[in-house]
């Protein structure tokens, strides 16, 4: 996407330096995303991490929109999800691509199975309501076959789900 032009942020909590330019285009952060800012008193003890609500990242780069956001956020995307639809980014996204795991209810994330399934399917509905369309769906048969601690067969416990918004100019 760099090459094609486009200006390109990768948050990755992993990296070795906390900002890697690595083309024109291409920038590496050691950041991710979280649903919520860290606590000035918590945060000094994270040296080799650091996590900000993506409302906080675009106001601190400048940003209003974003036309691709692609993440894996590692079992957080649900809390992240409603964290975005809440504060209204999701409508200054133009494709939204996540993996999803189902393999236990997320961070932050309790209840019964069927108040969690609720809780996944609300989110997937507010998107749905902010003229998001599910264009591609993939179910990565390499990961194991689970749903909420149980094991299904031919599930798998991690999906990529991606969402373009009708609406985006």
């Amino acid at each position: 996407m760099a090459s094609g032009g486009c200006e390109v942020h990768r948050f990755d909590p992993s990296i070795p330096s906390a900002y890697i330019h690595e083309a024109e285009r291409f920038r590496h952060h050691r950041l991710s995303v979280d649903w919520r800012d860290p606590k000035p008193a918590i945060a000094p003890h994270r040296l080799h991490s650091n996590t900000k609500k993506l409302k906080t990242i675009l106001n601190e780069f400048g940003h209003w929109k974003i036309d691709v956001l692609k993440a894996d956020m590692e079992s957080a995307e649900w809390k992240i999800l409603e964290n975005i639809i809440l504060e209204g980014i999701v409508e200054q996204i133009g494709q939204l691509v996540l993996e999803i795991h189902l393999h236990w209810p997320g961070f932050e994330v309790s209840g019964n199975d069927s108040s969690v399934v609720r809780y996944w399917y609300s989110l997937f509905k507010e998107l749905e309501y902010k003229n998001f369309r599910l264009f591609h769906t993939y179910k990565d048969i390499s990961k194991p076959q689970m749903f909420l601690k149980k094991e299904i067969f031919n599930a798998s416990s991690c999906y990529i789900l991606s969402w373009v918004n009708t609406r985006w100019t």
